[in-house]
């Protein structure tokens, strides 16, 4: 596996990659990987000649500074993970060679209208116009055929798609199912900062939203949501910041499950100060 640091060596692997006229896939993300992240690089092993993996905890997409200051960093695992799993190349770039001209003077910026205005862009903003910022470069640096992200991020997939179409980017975007532990727990960097009793409190949310599938047949809308909140927010240590029922498409919450043929219920829940997010598929296309 070759490891770029830098734009230069970045620029050089990719160079080699075309000569010989190999297919690219890429997976975009901040490190601390777990199974979730590997499952993508897996897919894209089996879909492309090369994969690429970057790891950047990008600055820009973190609107509280504690939660960048305590995000994990666990790059040498990491590498060793890439490397036993099969990645071709492991880019790892710092600040400044992501953000040459300096964080401040950051010209970019996004409008990507009602999807990115509800949800987690209504309860962090500027998450992600620095989103947008970050991954449009990184598909610059890593020109890819196609990019792998996991659907537990349902609404950033969203927004990325809409980068790409704003910035007529010609890469496939390829969504992959969420990855659980056993007892249903959603995958993410974040969970190992819970200890060991938020992590036993952590699973209700996603119990709760599969029980929430049950109800669907029977409930209204507005029942399923109030089932939703109320049973997670019984629950020690956790509280529901947001729990939006909404159009898969458009982001936008609906009041009537004939409202829209993709359904899909997204929940952030905090546990401690660890902010855990996970979302769940009431009705597919």
């Amino acid at each position: 596996m070759i490891i770029c640091k830098t734009r230069e060596e970045i620029a050089k692997a990719i160079a080699d990659v075309r000569k010989e006229h190999k297919t690219l896939g890429f997976i975009p993300t901040m490190g601390a990987l777990h199974k979730g992240h590997i499952s993508l690089v897996s897919k894209s092993i089996n879909e492309n000649d090369c994969t690429a993996v970057s790891i950047f905890v990008n600055p820009t997409q973190f609107n509280n500074k504690n939660d960048l200051l305590t995000y994990p960093r666990t790059v040498d695992a990491d590498l060793a993970l890439l490397e036993q799993t099969g990645a071709d190349i492991a880019f790892v770039p710092t600040v400044e060679a992501m953000y040459p001209e300096g964080l401040e003077n950051i010209t970019e910026s996004y409008d990507f209208g009602a999807i990115g205005a509800v949800m987690e862009g209504a309860a962090r903003p500027g998450h992600f116009n620095g989103v947008g910022i970050v991954v449009h470069r990184l598909f610059e640096l890593v020109p890819a055929d196609r990019a792998y992200f996991g659907m537990k991020d349902f609404q950033q997939i969203a927004i990325i798609r809409e980068m790409v179409r704003q910035r007529n980017i010609d890469i496939e975007i390829i969504p992959c199912p969420i990855v659980r532990e056993e007892d249903g727990l959603a995958l993410s960097s974040r969970n190992t900062r819970l200890n060991d009793e938020q992590r036993k409190q952590a699973v209700q949310i996603s119990q709760t939203l599969f029980k929430a599938v049950d109800l669907v047949q029977s409930s209204s809308v507005a029942e399923v949501k109030e089932f939703v909140e109320n049973t997670v927010n019984s629950v020690p240590l956790l509280e529901v910041e947001y729990f939006e029922i909404v159009n898969g498409f458009t982001m936008q919450s609906i009041s009537s499950w004939d409202e829209a043929e993709w359904v899909v219920g997204c929940i952030t829940v905090n546990v401690g100060d660890v902010r855990l997010i996970d979302n769940i598929a009431f009705k597919n296309i």
